[in-house]
């Protein structure tokens, strides 16, 4: 018998599989032609799937995973390593160039949505702002 947690999974591993893997294909191939259109479509295939992701989350009454933030952020972080590294080599067209500031301003832009209209500016702020205890012998 399937658990709300088997189905919620499955979903969203489907999402990803279709279009998250398609979001990649296309963007891969935009980069190949230097077509900026494959890229920008390669783009919106990803945030397609990023806001079905957050719709399922939404119907299952649940939030991202730790291990997906984790996969998430570490993509990013080897996305943006590369992007680098590519801007430094040289060897970057102006039309890659253009489509990975796209593709990380996308992202940049929606992870900010989503964490304001989460949990609030405020609250936001203050899933990354942990203040520390201050002992009372500290003086402060």
């Amino acid at each position: 018998m399937s658990t709300p947690k088997t189905e919620r999974d499955l979903l969203v591993f489907s999402i990803w599989a279709v279009l998250g893997f398609a979001g990649l294909a296309f963007l891969l191939e935009g980069f190949t032609r230097d077509s900026y259109f494959v890229c920008l479509l390669g783009t919106a295939l990803i945030v397609a799937a990023f806001v079905a992701h957050i719709i399922v989350n939404f119907l299952f009454q649940q939030g991202f995973r730790p291990g997906e933030t984790v996969l998430g952020i570490g993509a990013f972080g080897v996305l943006t390593f590369t992007f680098i590294a590519g801007v430094l080599s040289g060897s970057m067209s102006m039309v890659d160039y253009y489509s990975g500031l796209t593709l990380f301003s996308i992202l940049i832009v929606g992870f900010i949505a989503y964490l304001s209209t989460r949990h609030g500016l405020r609250g936001a702020f203050s899933r990354f702002h942990v203040k520390t205890a201050v002992s009372e012998d500290s003086g402060r």
